[in-house]
């Protein structure tokens, strides 16, 4: 057999360890590649020469058109292992490559190596107007990155011990973002343990962070390790967009999704994650079209993978200051944390909630440390095999508590009403009554919160609210889905009307808006909309917000429209 039969022999091989590596890695054929062709534009590359680093920003997708290209991931700790050998036919590209955010794998040509390149803009522009073609390029996209997350290939290694707060914490962010990573705990892994004796840390720098590029960072939070890694994009110059999307929850895509396939340009920002809260849930199962239900993280997920393809500018983790609604030159400004202000021809409000913190003393000490408000997979492996408490009675606490009776011992739920029949929907309910490991304890509220010598939550303590009966448990983590606040500070002083509960009220229900005709989700002032949970009057469900996104755009097309015609 000859070397070309032997590195494709050798792919097959590595193939096997992909899921469905078919789609992961399909072969176009010469038929497709001059499709492809008007996109791009041709490339060389010499033995030994990298087409993409890892930590720098990619050029976008390649499709080889002669010869071979090791893919191989590189940690900061100086390992480089193959992940696949790509050779004519194929295409080297995965979701960075959307938006041209940094690689998280290193391709460097094995010989003379031929290929066409089609930037990020470019890569977009094939996904839509091909719509076969596109489809099959997209499916192995996402494919490529699931495979690089449940491998713990390419993006930061974190080092430290994995029930530590600072770890949990910042996997949770990673995880939330669809960021691949992986962790070493010292008293399990040999390198581990190698890089704390280098940098000696305290207990406060847990967790260290170590990047493709070899820094090293001590417990950073989630922006500083948000741009170290390349995350954090801005706006583009001094571009004005017409549409800034302030929150990147199922309300907040959907706007994006829709606005963007429609030609405008839009910017979306969040403090946090892509999903709200909805991307926290472990299991949805009424909404439409999903039978089986769906994963929160997983359903939104898909909306932001499709906001990037047609050219929504996601920029996450960034904190909104404040809307300036003055309209010096024409475009509201909207004020960033570390970052010179985002213009825009139109805003919409899709901020929806905070978590609700109930008036327990020292909550905040164990916040990150035994107490939780969302349950993902990150946090459900602290608790395998133990028993755990669980405060609420909305969807949201049903929700988390089937998710995690199938990893917890007990899931005590404290309910501080009679029931859940007014609270949660009906399937819910029978699946709780149904589940053997899940204890109701009605007419209960948490009293205290006791911790250990390292600062953890190791007790918890409650009493009921129809008699002085009081009670205590060994419990090591607390979960509160005790409800949300509207996240609308933001707004303050921008003119925005809010109602008595801090929502933002929309269309004819604002006094401001009285004897003019305003579209339904049109705020107090002209040009800014609210969608979703921050809206007052929505029906806080996922395919409500989602419907509000979608309907918002029709109003910003007018809006848009109106403002650039000229004065009579």
């Amino acid at each position: 057999m000859g070397q070309d039969g032997e590195q494709r022999a050798g792919g097959d091989v590595q193939m096997s360890r992909f899921t469905r590596p078919e789609q992961t890695f399909p072969a176009l054929t010469p038929a497709e590649i001059e499709r492809i062709r008007h996109f791009g534009e041709i490339r060389n590359y010499a033995d030994g020469e990298f087409l993409f680093e890892t930590g720098k920003p990619g050029p976008g997708m390649f499709v080889v058109l002669k010869g071979h290209v090791a893919i191989t991931q590189r940690d900061g700790l100086g390992h480089v292992t193959p992940v696949i050998d790509q050779g004519p036919g194929q295409f080297l590209a995965e979701l960075s490559q959307l938006s041209g955010q940094p690689a998280l794998v290193d391709g460097r040509a094995e010989g003379d190596v031929e290929t066409l390149l089609l930037p990020p803009d470019r890569l977009r522009a094939l996904l839509v107007a091909e719509a076969e073609l596109g489809e099959r390029i997209m499916r192995a996209l996402i494919l490529r990155r699931v495979n690089l997350i449940q491998g713990g290939i390419g993006g930061p290694v974190l080092i430290g011990p994995s029930h530590s707060a600072g770890v949990v914490r910042l996997q949770g962010f990673l995880t939330r973002n669809g960021q691949p990573h992986h962790l070493l705990d010292p008293e399990r892994d040999r390198d581990g343990a190698e890089v704390i004796a280098r940098y000696s840390p305290k207990p406060e720098d847990w967790p260290l962070v170590v990047t493709a590029s070899g820094a090293v960072l001590r417990n950073p939070n989630e922006t500083e390790l948000a741009r170290a890694i390349g995350m954090i994009g801005g706006a583009k110059d001094d571009r004005i967009y017409d549409v800034a999307v302030v929150g990147c929850g199922p309300a907040g895509l959907a706007t994006a999704v829709y606005a963007a396939s429609e030609g405008l340009s839009v910017a979306v920002l969040d403090i946090r994650a892509f999903g709200g809260q909805a991307g926290a849930s472990a299991r949805i199962e009424n909404y439409l079209g999903f039978p089986t239900g769906i994963s929160g993280q997983a359903l939104t997920a898909r909306a932001f993978t499709q906001a990037q393809k047609f050219g929504a500018d996601i920029m996450i983790p960034v904190t909104v200051k404040s809307l300036d609604c003055e309209r010096k030159d024409g475009a509201f400004s909207v004020a960033l944390e570390g970052s010179d202000p985002l213009r825009s021809r139109s805003v919409v409000v899709a901020s929806g909630a905070r978590y609700r913190r109930p008036a327990i003393e020292s909550l905040d000490k164990f916040e990150g440390r035994g107490v939780w408000y969302w349950a993902s997979p990150v946090e459900a492996k602290l608790c395998a095999g133990e028993e755990v408490a669980l405060v609420g009675a909305g969807n949201s606490a049903g929700q988390a508590a089937v998710f995690l009776s199938g990893h917890a011992k007990r899931v005590l739920m404290i309910i501080r009403g009679g029931g859940l029949g007014a609270s949660m929907s009906r399937y819910l309910i029978e699946r709780i009554e149904a589940t053997p490991n899940i204890e109701l304890m009605f007419n209960t509220e948490i009293t205290a919160l006791e911790g250990d010598e390292a600062g953890l939550l190791r007790r918890l303590r409650w009493k009921s609210r129809l008699s002085d009966d009081e009670d205590a448990a060994d419990i090591r983590n607390l979960f509160l889905f005790v409800g949300a606040d509207p996240a609308t500070s933001w707004l303050d002083g921008c003119g925005v009307t809010l109602d008595r509960g801090g929502v933002v009220v929309t269309g004819a229900q604002s006094e401001q808006n009285q004897g003019r005709l305003v579209a339904p989700l049109e705020t107090s002032v002209p040009g800014v909309y609210a969608v979703g949970d921050v809206r007052s009057g929505s029906v806080k469900r996922v395919g409500g917000a989602i419907g509000e996104g979608a309907q918002v755009v029709a109003s910003l097309h007018g809006y848009l429209g109106d403002a650039a015609k000229p004065a009579l």
